[in-house]
Parts: C-alpha cells; sequence; structure tokens
C-alpha cells in the first residue's frame, strides 16, 4: 500500500444512559471493559498494530468520561492521539474528525464499540479500499456468512439483489470529493423519521427500488454516488467478526464469549 492513513474513532454516546454502559457501569459505551480491556482502548491497540494507519483522532468521549478512564488519559496527555469533543450526532462527529485531518490524506473511520477490530483486517481493507479508485468506500461482510457464525446475534442486513450485506464500521474517505458523504449521512439523519423527506433525499427513484428489491449492489452505489456528488464502492471482508460490534447488552455479551474463546 502506498499511502497511510489518518485514522478517525467516533466514540461519543449516550453516556451512563447506554444500555450497555448502564449493564456494565461505566461511565459511557466506550470505556465498557471487555474482556477486562475498555473497548475503545481494544480499537486504538488494534490501530497502532496496523501497518496502514500512522495517526489517530478521537471525537469522543467527554473529557469527564476520559477523566474516568486513566489509561485513556494518559494516551492522549502523551500525544499517542488526538482529542476533539464529541457532536450531537455520530455524523457531525465524523465531519469534525474529517475536517481535522489535511485534505490530501486519506482517511479510515471506524467506532469505539468495533471492540473485535484486529490490525489484518484494518490493513486489508485500507489496501483494498485505495485499489478501487474510488472517492469513499465503505466495508461490508456478506449476511450469509455473518448469520452463519452468529445465528443468536441479529445484524441489521442492506439487501440488494444480488446478495445481503452487513456494514462492518470501516469507512475510507480518500480523496476530498469522498469527504462529502457525511454531510450526505448526517442529511439522513435529519430525515430518517419523515419518510418524504428521506424519499427526496435519498432520491424516490432509489428507495423505492431499493425497497423493492430491483437494486444490485454496484448499482445501488452507484445511484449513492450521483446523489452525493463522489464515486463510492465497497469492499468485503471476508471474517465474519468484522461485522460484530457492541450495540447492545446482547452484543456485549457475544463479544465477551468471542474473546474468551468460547463463541
Amino acid at each position: 500500500m502506498s499511502t497511510l492513513f489518518h485514522a478517525v474513532v467516533l466514540a461519543g454516546d449516550r453516556g451512563p444512559d447506554d444500555p450497555v454502559a448502564r449493564h456494565a457501569g461505566a461511565a459511557c459505551k466506550a470505556l465498557v471493559p471487555v474482556a477486562g480491556q475498555p473497548m475503545l482502548l481494544r480499537v486504538l491497540d488494534a490501530l497502532a498494530a496496523s501497518t496502514a494507519v500512522s495517526r489517530v483522532t478521537l471525537v469522543g468521549p467527554t473529557q469527564e468520561q476520559i477523566a474516568a478512564c486513566p489509561p485513556l488519559a494518559r494516551r492522549i496527555a502523551g500525544g499517542e492521539l488526538a482529542w476533539l469533543a464529541p457532536a450531537p450526532s455520530p455524523s457531525q462527529s465524523a465531519l469534525a474528525g474529517l475536517a481535522s485531518v489535511p485534505a490530501g490524506t486519506p482517511v479510515l473511520l471506524t467506532t469505539a464499540d468495533h471492540a473485535l477490530l484486529q490490525a489484518a483486517w484494518v490493513d486489508a481493507f485500507c489496501g483494498a479500499a485505495e485499489a478501487t479508485g474510488k472517492d469513499a468506500v465503505v466495508g461490508l461482510a456478506r449476511h450469509a456468512a455473518v448469520q452463519a457464525a452468529f445465528p443468536q446475534s441479529r445484524r441489521t442486513a442492506l439487501r440488494f439483489r444480488d446478495g445481503a450485506y452487513c456494514g462492518c464500521n470501516l469507512f475510507a474517505f480518500l480523496s476530498p470529493a469522498g469527504r462529502r458523504a457525511p454531510e450526505f449521512w448526517r442529511r439522513i439523519e435529519q430525515q430518517r423519521k419523515k419518510p418524504h423527506r428521506l424519499a427526496a433525499a435519498l432520491g424516490p427513484g432509489t428507495l423505492l427500488a431499493y425497497l423493492c428489491g430491483w437494486l444490485t449492489l454496484e448499482a445501488g452505489l452507484g445511484r449513492l454516488s450521483r446523489r452525493v456528488g463522489a464515486q463510492l464502492g465497497a469492499v468485503l471482508l471476508d471474517d465474519p467478526r468484522a461485522a460484530v460490534d457492541v450495540d447492545s447488552v446482547a452484543d456485549f455479551e457475544l463479544v465477551e464469549r468471542l474473546l474468551a474463546g468460547a463463541g
């Protein structure tokens, strides 16, 4: 791979009101211990071990929450990573993180709840994303493989004519044009509870074609590319564990079992 990525990690959440944080008695979900280590530190360790990542910026948690995790506070104070305060929504936090990185630098975006993240996945994804020649790339896993590996786990599937896919919380922004994607994401967030405005944002034809199962993944990305004004692509990851993040207490228990070698 010819270019090193600047990683941005989204670590803002609902604090102790998050069900996973409440279950674990942690200051926020990002700091919930998984197999004895806060999940955010697991993500940071994977990025530090990656040969594709040169620097890391953390967006969230709050300063008060960081104070509750001395190992994280020491990493920030020691200059191992930069820190930004979390914004009100994930898309706004993503935009803030991207804005802090020089426009010509490719960015890898991931999340603090990706507790199983491995350096090998990061390296493979970044290399494959760069090879696509696209402006922005999303990491996906085949839903059938994820379901086969974790039949008790509920994972959201994006269903296309040529198959169903799960997100892997890995995104690459490879050009200034690619950074338009989070702004489009912000618009979708704002309209998600207003169906007519959501249809307008996505394009009613695209929304209808997706809901009816007419779109292939490639065709869907092509339509979104035109809406965003950037060329969007996807990279498939082979390991179904890449699609497992900690969105619920059930996810937390699954990840604990996997890290203990029992899942």
